[in-house]
């Protein structure tokens, strides 16, 4: 689809503009006049609220029409749906009926009709309109009224066309809106302060992951996208804040698939005196709270089953989860270059002098993620790739960290969070040695997050979701394009 030329059809359009701008009719006039939606109108009329004779006034898209002679059928669209209108010559006059409705209105057109509501033979409930007003005029032609807009890089890349012929498409974003609100409706119900930090930082962190740069002019200072909220929030505990969280954009420079965008919508909350089996309890209940407030139940249509979020969810120990999955156990392979082999026998693809911790992960996303279409946790990760997570009291080279899965992805990440300074400054200049080795996603060392460590930070949980990916299992959408609204894309 080409937005650039001007086709016969659009050419057209533009010769009414004129010959509209020449009757004296301003085709973008600045005010316009609305007693209800169509949605209202329908509702009024069928609850017996409006009088035989009283007249509404409603506003939409036109986005049908059938003309036979004296008069003429159609549709108008608003948010709220589409009501029919019936127009009449002899109501309306020839000015308005054939010199203006006829002959210089289009399909896609704004309209503002008023008239009284009335049910057709046919039982459709419809606008008998006295008067009519263009109140925007369309030059482009609208898509194929039957078939809508249906190639996927038109309808990422022309997003307004994807919403303006696909009602499904609307409902997808209204449930994400409904899925936002139900987070900020538990967590401020449960005594947590909604804040907000910096998005460009002075040192990114909180996650492994590739940043975009960017560079301060005035102050002459490279600053970074964030990442996560995480260290941010952190001090805001560190502060005397005990419930905190924030709803934001993180950026992550890094590849585009099914689950990944540059650009994501991620929750964070941090609390105090709990750890990560209390997080977990309330994350699966938290989302629970969300699913029956979109949904109104618990089970879920996904693909070609089902998602049941009743807790509680299953805890699966990392390490059994991958040995069940694969028959391998990372725990005799204490070196990267053995796991590394191994894996290579298995026939995974692997790059050379990878750490052992991301061979872990690399086994975790191909055998079992996949298959955690329930939603299930996994708890008990190495301490290797988990630089802000607190170690086990069972085994110090383990934290107390789990990751939640449902649909066969990773929705969710949280851990009993690290404050002991010392040991913090210790595993900031483990990454330091890993992103001297190459490492681009390895963890910069933050001094000032460590000082802020050093006042003292209570035993803490902390949690991070992405709403997108949590919007995709409520929408029943296998692509995270499909839940964001303007979704990266390459240039044309």
């Amino acid at each position: 689809m080409s937005m650039e030329e001007i086709t016969d059809q659009e050419q057209r359009r533009r010769e009414k503009l004129s010959l509209l701008r020449a009757a004296g009719i301003d085709p973008y006039p600045a005010r316009n006049q609305r007693t209800h939606t169509a949605k209202q109108a329908i509702a009024a009329f069928e609850a017996g609220e409006l009088a035989a004779d009283q007249a509404v006034i409603l506003v939409g898209r036109l986005v049908l029409r059938r003309v036979m002679g004296k008069i003429s059928f159609g549709h108008i669209e608003d948010s709220s749906g589409r009501i029919q209108v019936f127009l009449r010559r002899n109501d309306l006059g020839e000015e308005a009926y054939n010199n203006l409705f006829r002959k210089l209105v289009d399909l896609g057109d704004f309209l503002q009709v008023k008239g009284p509501i009335f049910r057709t033979k046919a039982g459709e409930i419809t606008c008998n309109v006295q008067e009519i007003k263009l109140i925007a005029k369309t030059l482009h032609p609208m898509p194929d009224k039957w078939h809508g807009v249906t190639e996927d890089e038109t309808r990422f890349r022309y997003r307004y066309l994807d919403l303006m012929t696909n009602p499904d498409v609307r409902e997808i974003f209204r449930i994400r809106a409904r899925v936002v609100s139900g987070l900020r409706e538990y967590l401020d119900n449960e005594g947590f302060l909604e804040v907000e930090t910096p998005i460009l930082q002075p040192i990114y962190g909180g996650a492994a992951a590739k940043p975009f740069v960017t560079h301060h002019n005035q102050l002459d200072q490279t600053l970074y996208l964030r990442i996560s909220f995480e260290l941010y929030l952190k001090r805001l505990i560190v502060g005397g804040f005990e419930r905190v969280y924030e709803i934001g954009r993180d950026f992550r420079n890094e590849g585009v698939s099914f689950k990944h965008n540059p650009e994501f919508t991620q929750l964070e909350f941090y609390e105090a005196y709990t750890d990560y089996q209390g997080v977990m309890r309330r994350t699966e209940e938290m989302v629970a709270y969300v699913v029956q407030k979109v949904h109104g139940r618990m089970r879920i249509p996904y693909q070609d089953g089902e998602i049941d979020f009743t807790p509680p969810w299953p805890r699966l120990p990392l390490r059994e989860a991958i040995l069940r999955a694969s028959s391998i156990d990372y725990d005799q392979y204490s070196e990267a270059p053995a796991l590394e082999a191994i894996m290579r026998e298995r026939g995974i693809e692997v790059k050379p002098d990878t750490p052992r911790g991301k061979l872990i992960d690399k086994l975790l996303s191909h055998y079992v993620e996949p298959n955690l279409i329930q939603p299930t946790f996994l708890v008990d990760y190495p301490l290797d790739i988990s630089p802000l997570a607190k170690r086990s009291p069972e085994r110090v080279d383990m934290v107390e960290r789990f990751e939640g899965f449902a649909g066969g992805m990773e929705i969710c990440n949280a851990f009993s969070e690290l404050n002991d300074p010392l040991d913090q400054e210790e595993r900031f200049r483990m990454e330091r040695a890993m992103a001297a080795a190459g490492d681009e996603e390895a963890h910069p060392i933050d001094d000032d997050f460590v000082l802020a460590l050093r006042f003292g930070m209570p035993p803490t949980g902390g949690f991070g979701m992405g709403i997108d990916r949590l919007t995709m299992l409520l929408t029943n959408q296998r692509s995270i394009r499909e839940v964001i609204l303007f979704p990266h894309l390459r240039q044309k």
